[in-house]
């Protein structure tokens, strides 16, 4: 299985920037598609950006521009960098991986505990 430890966020005011790390242990074949997501309270979990192992990257409209993604295969890591920070962004961010137990089976999903971000405004 796979676990995955986050750590990051706190509090900011608006305009101001924090990141957000995410790090990939145990025992699986390699790690796929890794990404972010959030929930707001009340609403539902959504994405924030995904990395393909090769390195593509995608963003929901409502960071783009703002957020930057990038994974370290060697490590098994991901980190989000987000700048301009606002209000809305308020949320808990999950870290989230798609892995492979072996090279025939590539359907695990893990996600983190995730983290508590807060833009004040």
């Amino acid at each position: 299985q796979v676990q995955l430890l986050e750590s990051g966020g706190g509090l900011v005011q608006a305009g101001g920037s924090l990141s957000l790390s995410c790090a990939a242990t145990g025992e699986f074949y390699n790690i796929g598609t890794m990404g972010w997501y959030r929930q707001a309270p009340d609403k539902q979990r959504e994405m924030v950006a995904l990395i393909t192992r090769a390195g593509s990257e995608k963003y929901a409209d409502s960071v783009k521009g703002r957020f930057t993604i990038s994974r370290h295969n060697a490590r098994n890591t991901v980190d989000l960098f987000m700048n301009a920070l606002k209000p809305e962004d308020t949320a808990v961010y999950y870290c989230n991986a798609n892995f492979a137990r072996s090279m025939w089976d590539t359907s695990g999903r893990a996600w983190g505990q995730g983290t508590q971000v807060t833009v004040s405004s």
